[in-house]
């Protein structure tokens, strides 16, 4: 059995501005697991696992099991949601298995496993899978890493004729695969389009990054994605070889979680594996080398779209930490650590002129090769040594001094929240999560163990920590920074060039920096806002049972308490205005709205908050929908009070602090600068211009026009809004009704008067045209020299009729199986051919549907035949009933489960009370569904797909993009 890698690249301290992050519960430690665990993890054999060397054991409810194949499985049965169920294969072989010339097969593979088998048909599996519901992409999917391939299928009934389908395809993967010369031929374009969709200035630079910072190790050149050279030089013989060696039982793994009856899964997988041939499992080849010693290289990389942006790091040797107490409790301490110097460095990051864009600290394992530490700084254009100053200031200050009681209070208050809302949260988890732990056993990393004992443990191991002890194993942790490796990304290389890079991180690890200071807490400053509110009005919708409370000064209220979530209370409140209230006068009235919360609250700062809340289980958002303003939370019913009065001082008394905007503004630059630098940016950008004659609305204004945006003229904009207007609120999950209701009555009930409702705003701003203009476009991109697009948009109407917005939702699966098949499986063209219709609920009478492909610049004409083709098909007869069925049944699988979440149920209780129409349309969305018939499709096609009617968008490399490209000798059309 080979010996599980997971990487560890991206464990970096990413910062935000969240007020309390939460972790996940399984990271903490201290006492050995308890016997609940112990006793009732059927089949555990952790040598099975790699996990000998754990003093863990899994917790209750899952069932592990080896065949005589040497084939594993791990099974756990669950009902949230209620029904369904996940099934995941890993298979434990990526692009790091592969030779020289296989560069790209794993990968390759995991296409042709779509692609024919002894007992599907080419073609016939994602068809199959489709009418039992599951949508290609949502519902069915595949991906490959370095060391592990994953098939996935997210099964929307937890039926067991459904599961054996699921089972029989698995196995067709792992040994029935037919992988025929001609399906390989077609499956290469697919593939070199993935490829080439893919290769743009983001991508380059994480490769060359890695060869950089990792020059010796096998990661460099075994990239998933392949070359160009091993993927057209593919044979179905290789591919076929490359099957046999890796896909072998001892190296696979199945994962079941859903509400199934484990024994009724537990059987079905021996039935369906255990003939499965045994054979032996090659021995996976190292990541590495990697060479602690390595140091003191420099090197520059430019591209015109790229942050600037100075990554220092240092390689150490590799710390093979077992799964035991005692590495739990140290792991403990280092994350507190880490926390506490995120907590500093995203404090800078709240200034009005934050030195640097974004930063981060890590240190991590490169798998199993060695220990990287890493500081990343990311600047605006011309900053980097600012930047790099402070972050290196705040970095060193924490490892020579350390950190305060009360740095380390807060984040231990953050953590132990965070585990126990999941042992509060332990019942009714859901099947993604439960997953997340399977792969983590599979991992060979550690043994998740139940969410209380995680939390009894840590609760152990913070009871002893100090500030000393903390800094103790931080220290132990990290990597000297000791003439680090340094790489500077950026549009043009900083003045002095490599030298002025290596002499800056010199001098700024020689100068002396002061100790930290402590600046203490405040009490939260917003719990009266005067006499409760009076309910005058309680009721229940005649369907759904959603209660709905009005209070005297026109606040409504709605209420749906749920058990499919223990301990969680999801809150979304409806303020009158949204993007509604752009004027083509005034077309940014509304631009920096999701940075109203930065600007903290009149009383606290942002950053003041993030303290003052430590420990809760409250945040918020603030955003512009279309015809409103939405504030929205997650909470818990012990904090429901808090959150209530968090968010109604938002809307009462938004800071409109300047700093809010301070990181934003740095950004802006950057932002522009990567606009184009792609076919699908340059098209946003440019159709958006087009389509609406130049409306100021809909096109982007000029960076000059953001810069200038500031808090004084938002709030201008929104604040006779956030004073008056209509306001709804909408409350789901475990909670206390009666409770609800009085702690609404003490916050938004005891407002002012409000207006009783919203706004309708009949007036231009509810009006947007469509170009008259029906022709070609050809819009320019900066982006690699062969990447092209090819979109096709026709006009169509509003959401405002129920039928038809339905039959064009289907319309436009139909639309997108019948363009998938043409130009992705005929003619191996495009890796992600797309269609959409958006009709829309603001603007009267306007409504887009689109086809869309990413092509080589070559296959555009092709692709306009193709499409043509599919259009023409379209318009001359009813989509056969297997196609409809296919794009069908997804939707009505995913109408079955839409309540089955608190999401789900937020989504018609927050507007029950003002749009009491949406609840009638919800509840008969399936019925007209089932109803449709290709007569109707056809004739929705011809009534709006006319050709002549359809404005088609052509994206190419610019002049600029083919002669450096000509320059480089490279070959293009």
């Amino acid at each position: 059995m080979k010996s599980p890698l997971f990487a560890r690249l991206a464990l970096s301290l990413l910062l935000s501005t969240a007020l309390a992050a939460p972790i996940a519960a399984q990271e903490a430690a201290a006492e050995p697991a308890s016997g609940e665990s112990a006793a009732i993890a059927e089949g555990w054999d952790a040598a099975d696992w790699d996990l000998a060397d754990s003093e863990f054991l899994p917790e209750a409810g899952w069932k592990f099991g080896t065949l005589d194949n040497g084939m594993r499985y791990i099974i756990r049965q669950n009902d949230r949601p209620e029904k369904t169920a996940l099934v995941r294969m890993v298979i434990g072989t990526g692009s790091i298995d592969e030779r020289d010339e296989e560069q790209g097969f794993a990968h390759y593979l995991e296409h042709m496993a779509f692609n024919g088998s002894t007992n599907v048909p080419e073609g016939e599996m994602i068809k199959l899978l489709e009418r039992e519901g599951l949508a290609f992409g949502a519902d069915t999917n595949a991906s490959t890493g370095f060391d592990e391939t994953q098939y996935i299928l997210d099964l929307p009934r937890a039926d067991p004729a459904l599961l054996d389908t699921a089972l029989m395809l698995m196995r067709e993967t792992v040994s029935e695969l037919t992988i025929a010369p001609e399906a390989v031929e077609r499956e290469r374009g697919v593939i070199l389009s993935e490829r080439r969709v893919r290769n743009n200035y983001n991508f380059k630079n994480v490769v060359e990054g890695l060869r950089f910072a990792y020059p010796e190790a096998r990661l460099g050149s075994r990239l998933p994605i392949g070359t160009i050279e091993t993927l057209e030089g593919a044979t179905a013989e290789g591919l076929r070889a490359f099957w046999s060696r890796e896909y072998v039982p001892a190296d696979t793994v199945l994962v079941i979680v859903g509400d199934f009856d484990p024994a009724l899964v537990e059987g079905n997988i021996r039935t369906r594996f255990a003939d499965w041939e045994s054979a032996e499992s090659p021995d996976q080849p190292p990541l590495g080398p990697v060479d602690p010693g390595t140091k003191g290289q420099t090197t520059i990389y430019l591209d015109p779209a790229l942050t600037e942006s100075v990554t220092i790091t240092r390689h150490g040797a590799y710390i093979d930490r077992p799964d035991t107490v005692e590495e739990r409790r140290k792991s403990v301490l280092r994350q507190l650590g880490d926390r506490v110097i995120s907590r500093r460095l995203q404090r800078l990051l709240r200034d009005e002129d934050p030195p640097f864009r974004g930063v981060s600290v890590s240190s991590s394992d490169f798998f199993d090769e060695a220990r990287t530490t890493q500081l990343v700084v990311a600047s605006q254009e011309g900053g980097w040594q600012r930047g790099l100053d402070a972050a290196i200031d705040e970095y060193r200050r924490a490892l020579i001094y350390g950190f305060t009681k009360a740095e380390i209070a807060e984040q231990i208050s953050n953590y132990r929240t965070s585990l126990e809302n999941a042992a509060a949260n332990v019942g009714t988890r859901t099947n993604n999560q439960l997953v997340s732990s399977a792969l983590a056993i599979i991992s060979g990393d550690n043994v998740p163990d139940s969410p209380q004992n995680t939390l009894d443990r840590f609760n152990a191991a913070v009871a002893v920590a100090t500030p000393e002890t903390v800094l103790a194993e931080l220290r132990a942790n990290a990597v000297e920074l000791d003439e680090p490796l340094i790489r500077f990304t950026g549009k043009v290389a900083p003045e002095g060039g490599e030298d002025a890079l290596r002499s800056a991180v010199d001098i700024a690890y020689a100068r002396d920096v002061a100790p930290p200071v402590d600046s203490g807490n405040a009490e939260f400053g917003y719990t009266d806002f005067g006499t409760p509110g009076a309910v005058v009005s309680d009721m229940k919708t005649a369907n759904l049972d959603i209660r709905t409370l009005r209070f005297a000064n026109g606040v409504m209220l709605n209420l749906k308490p749920t058990d499919l979530e223990d301990d969680r209370v999801t809150i979304r409140v409806n303020i009158d205005g949204g993007t509604v209230i752009e004027t083509r006068e005034n077309p940014m009235a509304v631009t920096i709205a999701g940075l109203l919360t930065s600007g903290g609250l009149g009383k606290h700062s942002s950053d003041q908050l993030q303290s003052i809340l430590a420990g809760r289980s409250v945040g918020g958002s603030f955003g512009a929908g279309e015809l409103t303003f939405i504030s929205s939370a997650r909470t818990t019913p012990r904090d429901l009070e808090l959150q209530l009065q968090l968010l109604t001082a938002y809307i009462t008394d938004p800071g409109y602090r300047a700093e809010g905007l301070g990181l934003w503004k740095k950004g802006l630059e950057d932002f522009f600068a990567t606009l184009g630098k792609t076919p699908g940016s340059a098209f946003g950008e440019a159709s958006s211009l087009i389509l609406s004659d130049n409306d100021p609305r809909f096109v982007r204004p000029p960076l000059e026009a953001y810069q200038a945006l500031d808090y004084y003229q938002l709030k201008g904009n929104i604040a006779d809004r956030l004073d008056n207007g209509a306001i709804e609120i909408g409350i789901v999950g475990d909670f206390d009704a009666d409770q609800a209701i009085a702690l609404v009555a003490k916050t938004f009930g005891a407002l002012p008067q409000r207006e009783p409702e919203f706004r309708e705003y009949n007036d231009e701003r509810r009006q947007r045209s469509f170009t008259d203009n029906r022709q070609s476009y050809t819009i320019e991109h900066d982006g690699e020299p062969d990447q092209a697009m090819l979109q096709l948009v026709w006009p169509t109407t509003d959401n405002e009729d129920w039928t038809e917005t339905s039959q064009f939702n289907l319309l436009s699966r139909v639309t997108q199986l019948m363009l998938t098949e043409k130009l992705r499986e005929e003619l191996g063209q495009t890796y992600s051919p797309s269609v959409g219709s958006s009709l829309s609920s603001l603007y009267r009478d306007y409504g887009t549907f689109s086809m869309s492909a990413s092509v080589d610049i070559s296959q555009l004409d092709a692709a306009k035949s193709a499409m043509d083709q599919v259009i023409a098909d379209l318009l001359a007869a009813e989509p056969d009933a297997d196609l409809i069925q296919r794009a069908r049944q997804p939707v009505l699988e995913s109408l079955d489960n839409r309540l089955k979440t608190n999401g789900g149920w937020m989504g018609v209780v927050d507007r029950a009370q003002s749009k009491p129409e949406d609840l009638l349309r919800f509840l008969t969305t399936k019925a007209r569904y089932e109803a449709m018939t290709g007569a109707e499709l056809l004739a929705l096609a011809r009534k709006y797909l006319q050709p002549d009617q359809l404005v088609e968008f052509r994206v190419v490399p610019s002049d600029v993009v083919l002669a450096k490209a000509s320059e480089m000798d490279v070959t293009t059309p």
